[in-house]
């Protein structure tokens, strides 16, 4: 008997960016997995960098590391923090990528002497990177989310090949979800289709019927609107799904049920199944997110809060931890660059929990550093990711062990006191993309340390992106004056995670714990840093109470 084969589900997008494709593909896989079936999701984006790994935060948000490294989309993040299950690279593909492997065997001769053109090479490349997840046999359903807005000029290779795949695996293999914008005009009190209709119109152009329509709004739709719909882009009333604009983006799973997404994708599907979906878990999460008993105010200090997708695996981390310790995590967005004076601390004051953001480049780092040295002198609970790692190494050798100039060679060259220094295998290293430590690292954690407790074991893996490193040369004074090193690889003998005993709580990971943090699981770093902010509030209301 053979095995049923993979079916394929395609969401596309129209009218506008940002609609949230992803948050919508994230929905219903999370429906689909609480009715038993296994489900991956996976990102096409038609920008030619191979990876975002080069993009500057301000261009495209976060850059999402995967377990085996990884440099993807950020809405690989909403996929894990949904799903609760690990992506890889075969979850993200980008133009560039694809004409980079076409190009590659191009020139080793693989086609034999063909004329290399868009239809058939570039498109079998991008069909092969789309069937690549299901020949794993690991997953009944693949999403694939196609980024950009149809019509654009960038996505119509991928259009075109989700076009051909349908025909060459069956209709009934294949569904095509097209997201789309009703506005509303409040100067006429209306709700518009007609976006929508041009949408839909602009896809059946490049050959692909919608299935169902998914349409974002701020209002109801009403009956007779959705039967509007439906005539004129050619589905029924009951594909069209309503996809009102919800309080907080973990609604959503819960919204599309009530619109029966995940039945109409498996009637089209031809995939029978009568499991309730099991979403117990994800309610009770709701119920503590949005019932908080306690409200506790995080300082987040970094170079790119402008844009607050530079540091979205934080924000939603943050999110799971709270909802964990029934408290509302309010996160105060700080420019490390208004911290580099003299009156840092009046910004600083008030603030329940301090946690010092990852990044590259000199610009914010002293701001940094002030806001590290606050926390330590103030016994506010402090979290240091990867550069706020660095950068409390750094403080804390300048302001504490004495070592004069200490700084990182990223920033200074010329430093006496090299205390983080570029890893010695990345000296060589003169390419920019893809050449950082990425992906996932095993970490040995010191018995009864602050790490220990949080995690609950002595062994950890972690996600790694960097190129600097604690420079081990100074181990030894900066431990003698009180930082220590609780957190160490096995194999290489890098510091992965630095601590202050005697402060209430104070650490220092060179990894990304925000990307391993989902719904299901909070991450235990979080966790306990939330614990130890909503502490540390209490203590202070007793004082002023008192």
């Amino acid at each position: 008997m053979s095995a049923k084969p993979t079916k394929y589900i395609f969401v596309t997008g129209g009218v506008t960016s940002s609609l949230g494709k992803g948050i919508i593909a994230s929905s219903l896989a999370k429906l689909l997995q609480a009715r038993g079936l296994s489900v991956t999701i996976q990102k096409f984006d038609p920008y030619i960098n191979v990876d975002p790994g080069t993009l500057n935060p301000y261009e495209h948000g976060e850059c999402y590391v995967t377990d085996d490294g990884a440099e993807t989309d950020l809405d690989l993040g909403h996929y894990e923090r949904f799903l609760n299950v690990p992506t890889s690279q075969a979850n993200n593909i980008t133009t560039g990528r694809v004409y980079y492997n076409v190009i590659t065997a191009e020139r080793r001769g693989d086609y034999l002497g063909k004329t290399v053109q868009v239809i058939p090479h570039i498109t079998d490349e991008i069909k092969r990177s789309i069937v690549a997840l299901g020949e794993t046999g690991k997953f009944d359903i693949v999403i694939t989310e196609i980024g950009g807005c149809v019509g654009d000029i960038e996505s119509l290779p991928f259009i075109e090949a989700a076009r051909q795949l349908k025909y060459e695996i069956g209709e009934h293999n294949t569904l095509f979800i097209h997201l789309t914008l009703i506005p509303y005009l409040s100067s006429a009190g209306e709700l518009k289709t007609k976006p929508t209709q041009h949408s839909v119109r602009t896809l059946s152009e490049s050959g692909i019927q919608a299935d169902i329509l998914v349409c974002r709004t701020e209002h109801p739709l009403p009956p007779d609107m959705r039967k509007k719909i439906a005539l004129f882009c050619n589905v029924q009333p009951n594909d069209v799904i309503e996809a009102i604009d919800a309080e907080t983006i973990y609604d959503v799973p819960l919204l599309m049920k009530k619109e029966k997404l995940d039945l109409r994708a498996l009637y089209k599907l031809d995939l029978y199944n009568d499991v309730e979906p099991d979403l117990e878990q994800w309610k009770d999460f709701l119920g503590r997110l949005k019932n908080p008993s306690e409200q506790v105010t995080i300082g987040l200090i970094g170079k790119y809060v402008e844009l607050k997708d530079a540091y979205k695996s934080i924000a939603e981390a943050f999110i799971h931890a709270g909802a964990h310790n029934e408290c509302k995590v309010k996160l105060e967005w700080i420019q490390s660059e208004t911290l580099a004076t003299d009156h840092y601390d009046e910004r600083l004051a008030h603030l329940d929990g301090i946690l010092v953001a990852p990044g590259f480049g000199e610009r914010g780092l002293e701001g940094k550093i002030n806001a590290v040295r606050f926390a330590r002198e103030n016994g506010i609970p402090f979290f240091g990711i990867c550069l706020g790692m660095q950068m409390s190494v750094i403080e804390f050798a300048r302001n504490v062990a004495g070592l004069e100039g200490a700084s990182s060679t990223e920033l200074d060259k010329d430093t006496p006191n090299p205390v983080i220094d570029m890893m010695e295998e990345q000296k060589k290293v003169t390419e920019k993309g893809g050449t950082m430590r990425l992906g996932a690292y095993t970490c040995e954690l010191k018995k009864g340390s602050l790490a220990h407790q949080a995690y609950g074991k002595l062994s950890i893996s972690e996600r790694h992106r960097h190129r600097y490193e604690f420079n081990n040369r100074f181990l030894e004074p900066l431990q003698k004056a009180g930082l220590v090193a609780t957190g160490i690889n096995p194999e290489t003998r890098l510091v992965e995670i630095v601590e202050l005993p005697k402060h209430p709580f104070f650490i220092g990971v060179q990894f990304h714990p925000e990307l391993k943090s989902t719904v299901m699981t909070p991450h235990p770093l979080f966790v306990h840093f939330v614990k130890a902010a909503l502490k540390y509030s209490m203590v202070k209301k007793q004082a002023l109470e008192a």
